[in-house]
């Protein structure tokens, strides 16, 4: 048992545990970690009054996924919440947790969450103990896989990329040993890169974070600008989401100096470069420094120029003029420019972007743009078209799932509202 265990086993929280007391539970959690409400919504992407709310219902009366991303931002062990909602009993320090009801629709509704809880718990445990491959794979096979992975990335099958991520890390580590080139090294760190922007994505912070250090520790060993820059940018996100900004920029300025010092002579070079300043731009911006997330970001588009705007194979970031006006969209909308987040985005369009996960991302930040306009019935709207391009983007990401939630409680008959609830999944609780 370690310390973490023990949280769990004191007295005030085995009676709130025995109770099924879920909000007593966040706060005793919350509180232990030494933050205000707005300090786990700001980590969770919810407002203080939704942190709020959750602290003040003894039962499970809200939406499921926001109950999971605010266990997950506490450390709260899986076997707690399951006993919480009456699925499990807790059995700190062991592997497994029994099950005391057989309650199938909770039981449903506790294990649809954004990925399985199953699949994460896998991932996890890989990272602790890493499988044997199910067998070698070659240079170039791991670079397929690892494309095909970040498709699945790209298309919001999140699911089955958590499921396949495993294996992956398993066959990347096993030819990183064998070989031991600094090319097998990079490639391991882009694996590593792409589960943190994966679990970063479905709001689990604390696999993450270990993958984001693991992407950083092999970039820098691979001795490759790009790598490195790429693994930075991952970090520098996880960083910025645990509110550490002026971290997460010296990584990014770190990378910066770094590619470019390679005179950045080829397409790959040119297009990290613009990627990483378009990233420091939004962390400036989440920061509140206004001068250097415009100066930030005035600066990526200057560096677009010599770029297709299309997307190249085999480079690890496709950065386009479009690409870039979506990253000012988000620097205005964080700066709380609503207006001008609009202005900027007003001529782009989804056809400007190569996957579904960029082209529902531009309506969801547009879409929090018209919601912190207080203008529901567009962003209603803005929602559903990001749903139909990448659903994952409205139902998994935290804070996009949160306006939506918002939206239906809020503003239930507005157009468009009830058929993004239906869309999400979400059900309005039933008064008690």
């Amino acid at each position: 048992m370690n310390a973490h265990d023990s949280v769990w086993r004191s007295p005030q929280a085995r009676t709130l545990i025995t109770a099924r007391n879920i909000g007593g539970l966040i706060k005793y959690a919350r509180q232990i970690r030494g933050w205000r409400q707005a300090d786990l919504g700001q980590h969770v992407g919810y407002s203080a009054s939704t942190i709020s709310r959750l602290e003040a219902s003894k039962r499970a009366s809200t939406d499921m996924a926001i109950l999971h991303h605010v266990m997950s931002a506490l450390d709260v062990p899986v076997e707690v919440l399951g006993e919480l909602l009456g699925i499990t009993t807790v059995r700190i320090g062991t592997t497994a947790a029994q099950p005391i009801e057989d309650d199938p629709m909770r039981r449903r509704t506790f294990l649809a969450g954004i990925v399985p809880l199953g699949l994460l718990a896998s991932l996890e445990d890989a990272l602790v103990l890493l499988p044997s491959p199910a067998r070698s794979a070659h240079s170039r096979e791991i670079a397929a896989r690892l494309t095909h992975s970040r498709h699945q990335f790209d298309m919001g099958a999140m699911s089955r990329l958590v499921a396949d991520l495993p294996d992956l890390l398993a066959v990347a580590h096993e030819a990183t040993d064998r070989e031991g080139t600094p090319a097998s090294t990079a490639r391991l760190a882009a694996c590593y890169d792409l589960a943190a922007e994966a679990l970063n994505k479905v709001g689990a912070t604390r696999a993450s974070r270990v993958t984001a250090d693991r992407a950083m520790l092999y970039a820098r060993h691979s001795g490759s600008p790009i790598a490195h820059a790429a693994a930075a940018r991952s970090l520098g996100i996880v960083l910025r989401h645990d509110g550490r900004h002026r971290v997460a920029d010296q990584l990014a300025s770190d990378a910066l100096a770094i590619l470019e010092a390679t005179g950045l002579k080829t397409r790959a070079q040119s297009a990290t470069y613009a990627q990483i300043l378009c990233t420091s731009a939004y962390t400036a911006a989440q920061a509140g420094d206004r001068d250097r997330a415009l100066e930030m970001i005035r600066e990526a588009q200057r560096a677009t120029v010599t770029l297709p705007d299309y997307p190249v194979p085999g480079q690890p970031f496709t950065v386009t003029p479009a690409h870039v006006t979506l990253y000012q969209v988000g620097v205005h909308w964080s700066l709380g420019d609503a207006g001008a987040a609009l202005h900027a985005g007003r001529d782009l369009r989804a056809a400007q972007f190569s996957t579904p996960e960029r082209r529902g991302r531009l309506h969801t930040d547009l879409a929090r743009a018209w919601w912190q306009w207080r203008k529901p019935e567009q962003t209603a709207s803005a929602l559903l078209a990001a749903h139909g391009h990448a659903p994952s983007e409205v139902r998994d990401r935290p804070a996009i799932r949160q306006i939506a939630v918002e939206l239906a409680e809020r503003h239930p008959r507005v157009a468009g509202v009830p058929e993004l609830a239906a869309a999400i999944g979400y059900r309005r609780a039933s008064p008690r």
